[in-house]
């Protein structure tokens, strides 16, 4: 029972429930972002031009979090197309080019000043909601991350568990072993026995995923067991891998196939788990074998 495809996929995964429904998290939206909505409302109003509006949210003298909210608010309600993890990099990127390049897609500014002149709390509402949309991204994988360090913790004792369990760096494995060449090989976490290192892991928590994120996600896994399997054909010794997939997202057919093929990419050197099974799946045996 050492394989995940020995399992239902819907008897297995397991159940984050900490994002907050709707009409909880309403309330806490506008009180974060209504006070930003107006000022970028005040942006607006005395801006002759979306260009200038975009100049005035990118300055270095608006605190960062503020800033991005403007800028979410701009690719929301200005240009679709200037994504926020662009626009952000204010000393990499300048505003002058994303004019230049996107300016076209621009809204009319006085289409806009007709808008927020006459903006309603409904309305603030609703972009108080979309502009929370992804703030609680990430907290279902921390919190995954935290169960199965506890978990690992509780049930090898004469182990050693490493990595950040919240947001943090990950353990680029070239920094640990000097004949690992490879300079690109992150992991969630890392495990010793008697310090030696046995095993690797990677941690995601999927609340939903399919399709092309579903062959992004697991193509980059299986670009991972290649190198571990490289680096066993350059010196000999094998590194455990451990792919902690868990959430709803695992019940997608095309994830689910994925998995299961990762699961048998590598004799039994790599296994695929969720927090339900990892007692069945994880093994001290299997760790030392």
């Amino acid at each position: 029972m050492s394989k995940i495809y020995n399992f239902k996929p819907l008897d297995i995964i397991t159940a984050l429930d900490n994002n907050l429904r709707f009409q909880e998290a309403l309330p806490i939206n506008v009180a974060k972002y209504e006070n930003d909505i107006n000022e970028f409302k005040t942006l607006v109003l005395n801006s002759s031009s979306s260009e200038e509006l975009l100049d005035k949210i990118r300055q270095r003298n608006i605190h960062k979090d503020k800033r991005m909210t403007f800028l979410k608010l701009f690719r929301r309600c200005v240009s679709t197309v200037i994504d926020t993890e662009t626009s952000k990099k204010i000393s990499k990127i300048s505003t002058q080019s994303l004019i230049d390049a996107y300016s076209a897609t621009f809204a009319n500014i006085n289409d806009l000043k007709k808008f927020f002149r006459s903006l309603t709390e409904a309305e603030i509402q609703t972009l108080s909601c979309l502009l929370a949309e992804y703030d609680t991204r990430g907290l279902s994988g921390y919190e995954l991350t935290t169960l199965f360090f506890s978990w690992f913790k509780n049930n090898f004792a004469d182990f050693e568990i490493k990595g950040p369990i919240a947001a943090g760096r990950d353990i680029e494995l070239s920094s640990i072993l000097s004949d690992f060449d490879d300079l690109n090989f992150p992991c969630d976490f890392i495990i010793y026995h008697q310090n030696k290192l046995v095993a690797v892991g990677f941690s995601r928590y999927d609340s939903t995923r399919g399709g092309a994120q579903s062959d992004d996600r697991t193509g980059g896994n299986a670009l991972k067991v290649a190198k571990l399997k490289n680096y066993q054909m350059k010196t000999n010794n094998i590194i455990k891998v451990i792919f902690l997939s868990d959430g709803p997202g695992l019940a997608h057919n095309d994830t689910w196939q994925e998995n299961c093929r990762l699961a048998d990419s590598w004799g039994d050197n790599a296994r695929v788990t969720t927090m339900k099974i990892a007692n069945i799946i994880i093994t001290r045996e299997w760790l030392l074998s």
